[in-house]
Formats: C-alpha cells, sequence, structure tokens
C-alpha cells in the first residue's frame, strides 16, 4: 500500500517489517514555545518519491512529503484522515504528532539518480506543508532541492510558510537549471478568520509578501486561493478583499478552490464549527450533506466571482519590479506562530 514507506525495514532476512511506532522511530519533544506539546517521530522512511494514485484529482504524478502530520493545525486540513493509517487520529494527533523522514534528503538523491527514474516533475507541499515550523528545525528541504538542482529535475511546491525564502539560494540556483515553481496558499485575508482557522501558519498578508519576493527573484509564484469557507470568508466584500491583495502582491496566476470536507477533515471541522459557529453546522450539513463537495452550482458562483475580480484587479499582470514597490509591512511580533523557525 501506498503506505508503506513509512514502516521501518525488520533487522534480519526473515523478520518482516514493523508498524511504524513498535520498534525504531526516534521520539523527541523540543522544550520551545513554537513546539509546546507536540512531539516529533523520526523515522529512517525506505522511500520518499510517491507515486500518485491515478484516481487522485490532481495535476501531478509524483511528490515528496518529508513529513506526516502538521504543526499548522489547519481545522479544514484533507490531509488529516493519512494520519489514521499510522494508527493516530485525524484530530489533535495530525496537529501535535509529526513523522520525519530524517534521510529524505538522501533518498532524494538516490532515487533521483535511479535508472529507471524518468525525470518526472515532482510537486511538494501537496499533502502537508514542506515548510511547516518542524522544517526551522530539522532542515530537510535544503538536501532535497540541492538533489533536485543537482538531477536538474523539474519542482513545484505548494506552502505556508514564510520558511521557503530561507531556500531562496537554492531555488534561483534550480531555476538556472530546471522548470521551478511555487504557489502560497491564502485562502483569506481576515485575520479573525485566520487565527481562528490556520492558528499555526503565517498571516497571509506574510505570505503574500512571500510571493512577492519569490516572484522578484525570479521563482514564479501564484496563490492557491484555498479554501474559500462558504458563509465565512464567501461573502462579495471579502472576495474582493482577498484578490485585491493578491493582486497587489505581483501573484503569477490565481486558483480558486471552496473547502471541501473529506472523511477526518470533516469530522474535526464540523465539531470545530459546532463550537465556534453552532448557527451555520444545519447550514454546512445541508450544503455538504451528499459528500465532500459542495453542489456544483455553488462552486461555480464562486470561481466565477474570483475570476471577474481577478481581472479586475489585473491578477497575473503585476511585473517582478511592480511586487518589488510594494509596501512592505513591519515585522511581525515574535508571539507570531512562525517567527521563532526564522530568526
Amino acid at each position: 500500500m501506498r503506505w508503506d514507506n513509512l514502516r521501518l525495514a525488520g533487522t534480519g532476512d526473515d523478520e518482516p517489517a514493523v508498524p511504524l511506532f513498535a520498534r525504531g522511530a526516534v521520539t523527541r519533544t523540543f522544550d520551545t514555545p513554537e513546539f509546546k506539546g507536540m512531539t516529533f517521530y523520526e523515522i529512517r522512511a525506505r522511500s520518499v518519491i510517491n507515486k500518485v494514485p491515478g484516481a487522485s484529482r490532481v495535476p501531478f504524478q509524483y511528490t515528496i512529503n518529508p513529513y506526516r502530520g502538521c504543526g499548522h493545525r489547519c481545522v479544514y486540513c484533507f490531509a488529516r484522515k493519512s494520519h489514521e493509517y499510522l494508527d493516530l487520529d485525524a484530530g489533535a494527533d495530525f496537529d501535535s504528532k509529526v513523522v520525519v523522514k530524517v534521510n529524505a534528503p538522501e533518498l532524494t538523491r538516490q532515487e533521483l539518480a535511479a535508472p529507471r527514474w524518468g525525470g518526472h516533475h515532482v510537486a511538494m507541499g501537496t499533502n502537508v506543508d514542506c515548510y511547516q515550523r518542524a522544517e526551522g528545525r530539522y532542515g530537510l528541504m535544503r538536501g532535497i532541492l540541492s538533489a533536485l538542482r543537482d538531477a536538474a529535475n523539474p519542482f513545484s511546491i505548494l506552502t505556508k510558510g514564510t520558511l521557503i525564502l530561507r531556500d531562496l539560494d537554492l531555488l534561483t540556483e534550480a531555476a538556472q537549471v530546471t522548470d521551478v515553481s511555487a504557489n502560497v496558499s491564502v485562502g483569506f485575508v481576515d485575520p479573525a478568520a485566520w487565527r481562528s482557522v490556520e492558528p499555526g501558519t503565517p498571516a497571509p498578508a506574510r505570505r503574500l509578501e512571500t510571493c512577492a519576493t519569490l516572484n522578484d527573484h525570479g521563482i514564479p509564484c501564484g496563490v492557491l486561493m484555498a479554501p474559500i469557507l462558504p458563509y465565512l470568508t464567501d461573502s462579495p466584500a471579502q472576495l474582493d478583499r482577498t484578490v485585491k491583495e493578491i493582486a497587489e502582491a505581483g501573484a503569477t496566476h490565481i486558483a480558486p478552490i471552496v473547502l471541501h470536507l473529506r472523511p477526518g477533515a470533516r469530522e474535526w471541522w464540523l465539531a470545530w464549527l459546532g463550537r465556534e459557529h453552532p448557527r451555520l453546522v444545519p447550514r454546512y450539513l445541508e450544503l455538504y450533506g451528499r459528500g465532500a463537495y459542495a453542489p456544483r452550482a455553488y462552486q461555480e458562483r464562486v470561481v466565477a466571482q474570483v475570476r471577474e475580480l481577478a481581472e479586475r484587479h489585473g491578477v497575473g499582470r503585476a511585473t517582478p519590479a511592480a511586487a518589488r514597490r510594494l509596501p512592505r509591512r513591519p515585522p511581525a511580533a515574535r508571539s507570531d506562530p512562525e517567527q521563532l523557525t526564522l530568526l
């Protein structure tokens, strides 16, 4: 199965592989504020470049995910269900128990050099964020990017983490020999919504500054405007404000995606909604009563609104120089969830 690379090999020829937490994983906690209440399970994975199942609704075939679980703690995260395959729960465990593939850089280099590898595009940040706060501690992405650069292998990165700018040197070097692109995820810019549903992430404004910086250094960067939250961040005024700020950041493109609630994420989201916005629970049950996705008519209406706003505000028309002229906001306070990883 596709999770076998998270199992540890047995010690003898006749000894089978054992589950992740049965033997061999190194368990760590860190006595620092940004990792309070978190546990990290360091493993040596058997593979790191994963082939995406053909039935997946994604535009790529191969991924690298050096982490499982995520300190961003996004209430809606679609990847929550994946933690259940590790005998962990999709709620609090997903937020606080993170698997770290400590040998991901060396595996990346080995697998890119294998004769069977065809130089395919590799997408990163597609399951959990490869630039979550743990990356500030483990630094796995530098080795992974170095291997991709040396192999001239095309790749893309999706992230909410401003820590990607730490690796700007490697990104620009790789872009000289292969196709490199990035997207930052900003579904909304409302501060109250951000603090409530994405408590472990950098502020949306900082992510958009990251987008501007990447474009300014020749790394094409767009914005995945996701998720758009029904009845919470989908009003005309909220959509307009978000698209306007995305345009001002010089994003190369914008891709709007309405919230989807797959198993695992669905239960965690509805529990949060019941605590924070109980009046919306019946409306969500009606909207998502038939499955993980909102009705097609609703999705098409929201996407059409965003496209119209993108045209009005000129998303994709700003040049890197224009992005560079954007007024930079003052540095975030030390209470910012990711600030300590960037010092």
